[in-house]
Protein backbone atom coordinates (compact mmCIF):
# COMPACT_ATOMS: atom_id res chain seq x y z
CA UNK A 1 0.00 0.00 0.00
CA UNK A 2 1.35 3.52 -0.86
CA UNK A 3 1.42 6.16 1.90
CA UNK A 4 -0.44 8.81 1.44
CA UNK A 5 0.96 12.30 -0.03
CA UNK A 6 0.56 15.34 1.41
CA UNK A 7 2.89 17.19 -1.13
CA UNK A 8 1.99 20.78 -2.24
CA UNK A 9 -0.54 21.22 0.72
CA UNK A 10 0.39 24.51 2.33
CA UNK A 11 -0.57 22.94 5.66
CA UNK A 12 1.71 20.46 7.64
CA UNK A 13 0.41 16.59 7.39
CA UNK A 14 -0.34 16.78 11.26
CA UNK A 15 -3.01 19.40 10.57
CA UNK A 16 -4.83 18.06 7.89
CA UNK A 17 -4.99 15.12 9.20
CA UNK A 18 -6.64 16.16 12.64
CA UNK A 19 -8.75 18.22 10.61
CA UNK A 20 -10.25 15.05 8.81
CA UNK A 21 -10.29 13.32 11.84
CA UNK A 22 -12.58 15.56 13.21
CA UNK A 23 -15.07 15.60 10.49
CA UNK A 24 -15.32 11.84 10.19
CA UNK A 25 -15.36 10.83 14.31
CA UNK A 26 -17.70 13.33 15.00
CA UNK A 27 -21.06 15.18 14.46
CA UNK A 28 -19.67 18.33 12.80
CA UNK A 29 -19.84 20.53 9.67
CA UNK A 30 -16.98 21.77 7.85
CA UNK A 31 -17.64 25.20 9.48
CA UNK A 32 -17.43 23.65 12.99
CA UNK A 33 -14.33 22.18 12.45
CA UNK A 34 -12.93 25.71 10.40
CA UNK A 35 -14.00 27.31 14.18
CA UNK A 36 -12.22 24.37 16.46
CA UNK A 37 -9.12 24.75 13.95
CA UNK A 38 -9.57 28.24 14.79
CA UNK A 39 -9.36 28.32 18.63
CA UNK A 40 -6.41 26.87 18.13
CA UNK A 41 -4.86 29.55 15.90
CA UNK A 42 -5.03 28.00 12.65
CA UNK A 43 -6.77 29.93 9.81
CA UNK A 44 -8.34 27.51 7.57
CA UNK A 45 -11.08 27.99 5.55
CA UNK A 46 -14.11 26.02 6.19
CA UNK A 47 -13.35 24.50 2.23
CA UNK A 48 -9.74 23.85 2.67
CA UNK A 49 -11.39 20.92 5.00
CA UNK A 50 -14.12 20.07 2.35
CA UNK A 51 -11.21 19.50 -0.46
CA UNK A 52 -9.37 17.29 2.33
CA UNK A 53 -11.93 15.20 3.09
CA UNK A 54 -12.98 14.41 -0.13
CA UNK A 55 -9.28 13.92 -1.38
CA UNK A 56 -7.80 11.77 1.70
CA UNK A 57 -10.86 10.44 3.02
CA UNK A 58 -11.32 7.32 0.73
CA UNK A 59 -7.88 6.40 1.08
CA UNK A 60 -7.65 6.36 5.03
CA UNK A 61 -10.67 4.72 4.78
CA UNK A 62 -9.41 1.80 2.96
CA UNK A 63 -6.54 2.11 4.91
CA UNK A 64 -8.16 1.44 7.96
CA UNK A 65 -10.50 -1.64 6.53
CA UNK A 66 -7.07 -3.15 5.28
CA UNK A 67 -6.24 -3.48 9.09
CA UNK A 68 -9.90 -4.34 10.58
CA UNK A 69 -10.37 -8.31 12.25
CA UNK A 70 -12.46 -10.19 10.35
CA UNK A 71 -16.04 -9.64 11.20
CA UNK A 72 -18.32 -12.17 12.92
CA UNK A 73 -20.58 -14.68 10.83
CA UNK A 74 -23.64 -13.88 12.17
CA UNK A 75 -24.94 -10.75 9.98
CA UNK A 76 -28.06 -8.28 10.11
CA UNK A 77 -29.58 -6.32 6.97
CA UNK A 78 -31.88 -3.75 6.80
CA UNK A 79 -32.77 -0.60 4.78
CA UNK A 80 -33.87 2.64 5.67
CA UNK A 81 -35.57 5.70 3.58
CA UNK A 82 -33.63 8.94 2.53
CA UNK A 83 -34.57 11.67 0.86
CA UNK A 84 -31.61 13.09 -1.53
CA UNK A 85 -32.09 16.03 -4.06
CA UNK A 86 -35.79 15.76 -3.69
CA UNK A 87 -36.45 11.80 -4.39
CA UNK A 88 -36.91 8.88 -2.17
CA UNK A 89 -33.83 6.12 -2.06
CA UNK A 90 -33.14 3.66 0.40
CA UNK A 91 -29.99 2.96 2.21
CA UNK A 92 -28.85 -0.54 2.46
CA UNK A 93 -27.08 -1.49 5.90
CA UNK A 94 -25.07 -4.66 6.53
CA UNK A 95 -23.53 -4.95 10.18
CA UNK A 96 -22.50 -7.57 12.20
CA UNK A 97 -23.91 -9.26 15.14
CA UNK A 98 -21.14 -6.74 17.52
CA UNK A 99 -22.32 -3.40 15.63
CA UNK A 100 -19.54 -3.88 13.09
CA UNK A 101 -20.52 -1.85 9.63
CA UNK A 102 -20.28 -4.72 6.58
CA UNK A 103 -21.63 -2.62 3.87
CA UNK A 104 -23.75 0.47 2.70
CA UNK A 105 -25.42 0.83 -0.68
CA UNK A 106 -27.69 3.44 -1.72
CA UNK A 107 -30.08 2.24 -3.85
CA UNK A 108 -33.96 3.62 -5.67
CA UNK A 109 -35.69 0.21 -5.23
CA UNK A 110 -36.53 -1.83 -1.93
CA UNK A 111 -37.07 -4.99 -4.00
CA UNK A 112 -35.44 -8.73 -4.62
CA UNK A 113 -33.36 -7.08 -7.29
CA UNK A 114 -31.91 -4.67 -4.56
CA UNK A 115 -31.13 -6.75 -1.84
CA UNK A 116 -29.26 -9.49 -4.11
CA UNK A 117 -27.44 -6.64 -5.25
CA UNK A 118 -26.35 -5.82 -1.24
CA UNK A 119 -25.57 -9.55 -0.36
CA UNK A 120 -23.72 -10.45 -3.43
CA UNK A 121 -21.34 -7.05 -2.86
CA UNK A 122 -21.15 -8.28 0.85
CA UNK A 123 -20.12 -12.18 0.23
CA UNK A 124 -17.58 -10.38 -2.65
CA UNK A 125 -16.12 -7.91 0.15
CA UNK A 126 -15.85 -10.35 3.11
CA UNK A 127 -14.96 -13.42 1.32
CA UNK A 128 -17.11 -15.89 3.11
CA UNK A 129 -20.69 -16.92 3.77
CA UNK A 130 -22.33 -16.21 7.04
CA UNK A 131 -23.98 -18.63 9.24
CA UNK A 132 -27.09 -16.44 10.03
CA UNK A 133 -29.04 -13.56 8.83
CA UNK A 134 -31.09 -11.87 10.48
CA UNK A 135 -33.45 -9.27 8.45
CA UNK A 136 -37.18 -7.87 9.41
CA UNK A 137 -39.93 -9.08 6.95
CA UNK A 138 -39.43 -7.60 3.92
CA UNK A 139 -39.78 -10.28 1.96
CA UNK A 140 -37.22 -9.27 -0.89
CA UNK A 141 -34.33 -10.34 2.23
CA UNK A 142 -35.68 -14.17 1.69
CA UNK A 143 -36.10 -13.69 -2.53
CA UNK A 144 -32.34 -12.64 -2.51
CA UNK A 145 -31.26 -16.06 0.08
CA UNK A 146 -33.12 -18.32 -1.92
CA UNK A 147 -31.91 -16.34 -5.10
CA UNK A 148 -28.05 -16.84 -3.92
CA UNK A 149 -28.08 -20.40 -2.51
CA UNK A 150 -27.07 -19.46 0.68
CA UNK A 151 -27.58 -21.83 3.41
CA UNK A 152 -27.10 -19.95 6.20
CA UNK A 153 -30.22 -19.90 8.91
CA UNK A 154 -32.22 -16.98 8.14
CA UNK A 155 -34.13 -15.50 10.71
CA UNK A 156 -37.16 -12.43 10.25
CA UNK A 157 -38.28 -10.19 12.96
CA UNK A 158 -38.20 -6.58 13.92
CA UNK A 159 -36.81 -7.16 17.36
CA UNK A 160 -34.58 -9.88 16.47
CA UNK A 161 -33.00 -6.96 14.29
CA UNK A 162 -32.36 -4.62 16.45
CA UNK A 163 -28.60 -4.52 15.74
CA UNK A 164 -29.48 -3.36 12.35
CA UNK A 165 -31.94 -0.70 13.23
CA UNK A 166 -30.11 1.05 15.93
CA UNK A 167 -27.16 1.05 13.45
CA UNK A 168 -28.84 3.42 11.95
CA UNK A 169 -29.33 6.59 14.21
CA UNK A 170 -25.13 7.43 13.40
CA UNK A 171 -26.48 8.00 10.08
CA UNK A 172 -29.48 9.91 10.73
CA UNK A 173 -27.61 12.56 13.29
CA UNK A 174 -25.31 13.26 9.90
CA UNK A 175 -27.78 13.49 7.65
CA UNK A 176 -29.65 16.10 9.89
CA UNK A 177 -26.30 17.95 10.29
CA UNK A 178 -25.21 18.22 6.88
CA UNK A 179 -29.10 19.19 5.73
CA UNK A 180 -29.44 15.85 3.81
CA UNK A 181 -27.25 14.57 1.51
CA UNK A 182 -26.97 16.19 -2.18
CA UNK A 183 -26.83 12.92 -4.35
CA UNK A 184 -26.85 9.25 -4.39
CA UNK A 185 -23.11 9.59 -5.15
CA UNK A 186 -21.60 12.10 -2.79
CA UNK A 187 -23.76 10.23 -0.07
CA UNK A 188 -22.69 6.65 -1.17
CA UNK A 189 -18.99 8.30 -0.74
CA UNK A 190 -19.49 9.68 2.41
CA UNK A 191 -21.43 7.12 4.47
CA UNK A 192 -18.32 4.37 2.66
CA UNK A 193 -16.00 6.14 4.38
CA UNK A 194 -17.58 7.46 7.69
CA UNK A 195 -18.31 3.80 8.04
CA UNK A 196 -14.98 2.80 8.05
CA UNK A 197 -13.74 5.22 10.58
CA UNK A 198 -16.91 4.74 13.04
CA UNK A 199 -15.66 0.62 12.95
CA UNK A 200 -12.19 2.17 14.10
CA UNK A 201 -13.31 4.18 17.19
CA UNK A 202 -16.62 2.47 18.17
CA UNK A 203 -15.75 1.57 21.50
CA UNK A 204 -19.04 -0.23 23.07
CA UNK A 205 -17.63 2.00 25.76
CA UNK A 206 -20.74 0.81 28.13
CA UNK A 207 -19.40 -2.94 27.70
CA UNK A 208 -15.93 -2.47 29.00
CA UNK A 209 -13.97 -1.24 32.01
CA UNK A 210 -12.11 1.94 32.02
CA UNK A 211 -8.89 0.56 31.95
CA UNK A 212 -9.85 -1.37 28.93
CA UNK A 213 -11.14 1.48 27.47
CA UNK A 214 -8.20 3.42 27.60
CA UNK A 215 -6.41 0.37 25.73
CA UNK A 216 -9.14 0.33 22.81
CA UNK A 217 -8.73 4.14 22.38
CA UNK A 218 -4.82 3.83 21.82
CA UNK A 219 -5.28 1.30 19.87
CA UNK A 220 -7.86 3.29 17.43
CA UNK A 221 -5.45 6.03 17.65
CA UNK A 222 -2.62 4.14 16.89
CA UNK A 223 -4.48 2.74 13.87
CA UNK A 224 -5.43 5.96 12.21
CA UNK A 225 -1.97 7.15 12.84
CA UNK A 226 -1.11 4.17 10.63
CA UNK A 227 -3.43 4.83 8.31
CA UNK A 228 -2.60 8.48 7.74
CA UNK A 229 0.83 8.22 7.06
CA UNK A 230 2.56 10.28 5.05
CA UNK A 231 4.54 9.42 2.00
Amino acid sequence: MCPISYRRHRFPPAVIQHAVWLYLRFTLSYRDVEELLAERGLDISYESVRSWVLKFGPAIARALRRRRPRPSDRWHLDEMVVRIAGKHMYLWRAVDHEGEVLEILVQRRRDKRAAVRLMRKLLRKQGFAPKQVTTDKLGSYGAAVRHLGLSCHHEQGLQQNNRAENSHQVVRRRERKMQRFKSPASAQRFLSVHAAVHNTFNLQRHLVSRSTLRIFRSEAAAQWRTATIAA
